[in-house]
């Protein structure tokens, strides 16, 4: 079964916009929160697709986001993600009734044990959701535009690389609903940004953060007019990186992220075990041509 849409495909090498039927393949699969594309040859486009309301997280979406990067991580079609936003607002956070109603059924339980061994599993879930992002071996890059909010943060924070708009903006919100993050932001915001002073300001008092700021201490890499502008130019990032060596990107990235909360012999004895097999490979040998020749190598699917 397929539905007609417009979007980009794969002509040859050439990339056409037109209405064109999307195969419900297992390479572009389908969910209820999330919407998945291939925009340009194995470059994935993961948009979060709940844009009427505003993108809020719901138990569905943590569960679909584990899935999808999970999926992403092991698909050989794939060398990167970009991730984004639709509607209106990348994330306007937690969908506190949807949050309420989860929490709710450990309030339904009289043992104070088994309230707080359901309130873990929901959590732990919710961690799962994000943690995909950093366990994908494929290098993230993530797109916000206007609101980035609450659970925003921890999946952006999870991401490699961050990029907004003009208008965008951040915040911490979990102490103005009365709780701490839970799922990321305090462990992963103050090695993002690198200041503990900044990223406990931020989450102390749920203060926003602007576009500007958020370049200036280093959340985002770079910022841009428009969604628009930002998704195109961010694709192109996203194809540079996908015509290189999938073994030296994604090993790069696995490396990159054992080491955050390494000590450096750690890091380096990590890198050196994988590297003792992965520089074995036909990559390496490929990549040298291409350098030596200024053509483009073209690298098997790994």
């Amino acid at each position: 079964m397929c539905s007609l849409i417009r979007q980009f495909v794969y002509v040859g090498n050439n990339r056409v916009l037109g209405l064109f039927p999307r195969l419900y393949s297992s390479n572009i699969p389908q969910y209820e929160t999330l919407a998945v594309s291939v925009p340009k040859k194995y470059v994935y486009h993961v948009e979060l697709n709940r844009p009427k309301k505003f993108n809020t997280f719901t138990p569905t979406m943590w569960k679909e986001l584990r899935t999808c990067f999970s999926a992403l991580s092991e698909d050989p079609e794939c060398r990167v993600v970009v991730l984004s936003g639709q509607g209106k607002h990348f994330t306007g956070g937690i969908d506190l009734n949807g949050f309420v109603e989860s929490a709710s059924k450990a309030h339904e339980l009289s043992d104070v044990a088994r309230k707080a061994r359901f309130l873990h599993k929901m959590i732990e879930q919710y961690q799962h959701g994000i943690t995909a992002l950093e366990s994908c071996v494929k290098p993230v890059l993530a797109v916000v535009h206007s609101a980035c909010v609450g659970a925003g943060v921890d999946l952006i924070t999870a991401a490699d690389v961050r990029y907004c708009t003009e208008e965008a903006w951040f915040q911490v919100k979990e102490v103005d609903v009365g709780l701490a993050a839970d799922v990321g932001t305090l462990q992963r915001l103050p090695k993002v940004i690198g200041s503990t002073s900044i990223a406990s300001e931020l989450c102390f008092t749920a203060r926003k953060v602007s576009a500007k700021e958020a370049l200036q201490i280093g959340l985002v890499s770079k910022v841009f007019p428009d969604r628009d502008s930002a998704i195109q130019e961010v694709l192109e990032v996203a194809q540079t990186i996908a015509a290189k060596s999938p073994v030296a990107v994604q090993v790069t990235k696995q490396s990159l992220v054992y080491s955050q909360s390494r000590p450096t012999a750690e890091g380096l004895e990590h890198i050196c075990l994988i590297n003792q097999t992965m520089l074995q490979s036909d990559d390496l040998t490929k990549a040298a041509i291409s350098q030596a020749t200024k053509t483009e190598a073209e690298f098997d699917d790994l």
